[in-house]
């Protein structure tokens, strides 16, 4: 199985003046992807949480992947957190300082050359005319926090990270989990390699309980399905996905 963790670095996260967006976004590909995600994090601009959160991060799941701090001010620090986590030096990249040089000319300043910097034996994703590198060490990919530079960073590694399909089937019920516990209590039993969700609704949704079904095994969840909605009145479903 193919799992992964996301560490969302940003005070402005945590006080709310920004709303994550690359966390629902990236949660979203990864599983069409076919990989599982175990954990999402945020945490703030310091380096010994994000240390902390990284280790883990990498304890729950084959892949992590951080989005944020990753610019040239003084609360950019997650690839220094990134080398403590893993026990390297913070270094120079030649090939991207080369690239900045080549960009700001005169106008490079030291807060500027802080863009080149990248933990000691990290794989680099840069290409002329990027606007930033994807930084990878060992299983964590560093993306930057911007919605719009992120999605683009992914894209340049997403497939890296394919994986066996998850197959997913949905009942919609306009009865209570009360009256569906027992039965999934029954399903899960049944069928142990299926993950199987309840989720209800308390406001003027048409359904009052969404049951989803999980699985590697695009039989087993067809089964594990259908199982449940032998054991409920039919008029008690509404509909399948």
């Amino acid at each position: 199985m193919s799992t992964a963790a996301i560490v969302v670095i940003g005070n402005e996260i945590l006080s709310a003046k920004v709303v994550d967006e690359n966390g629902p976004w990236l949660a979203r590909e990864l599983r069409s992807l076919g990989v599982d995600l175990r954990r999402i994090e945020t945490v703030p601009d310091e380096v010994p949480v994000i240390v902390d959160s990284l280790k883990r991060a990498l304890g729950s799941a084959r892949w992590v992947f951080t989005s944020g701090g990753i610019g040239p001010t003084h609360d950019d620090v997650t690839v220094a957190a990134v080398a403590q986590c893993f026990g390297r030096r913070v270094v120079p990249d030649e090939r991207i300082l080369s690239s900045l040089r080549a960009h700001f000319g005169e106008r490079l300043n030291a807060a500027r050359r802080r863009l080149a910097e990248v933990p000691e034996g990290a794989a680099i994703d840069w290409c002329p005319g990027s606007l930033f590198p994807v930084i990878s060490v060992e299983n964590v990919a560093v993306l930057p926090g911007p919605p719009v530079l992120f999605r683009e960073g992914f894209a340049r590694i997403r497939d890296r990270y394919r994986a066996a399909p998850i197959f997913t089937r949905a009942l919609y019920f306009n009865i209570g989990e009360g009256s569906l516990a027992e039965h999934l209590d029954a399903a899960v039993a049944e069928f142990p390699a299926v993950a199987i969700g309840s989720y209800p609704r308390f406001d003027d949704a048409d359904y009052r309980v969404k049951v989803t079904f999980d699985g590697r095994d695009e039989d087993q969840v067809r089964r594990a399905a259908a199982f449940l909605r032998a054991r409920i009145p039919p008029e008690a479903v509404l509909r399948e996905e």
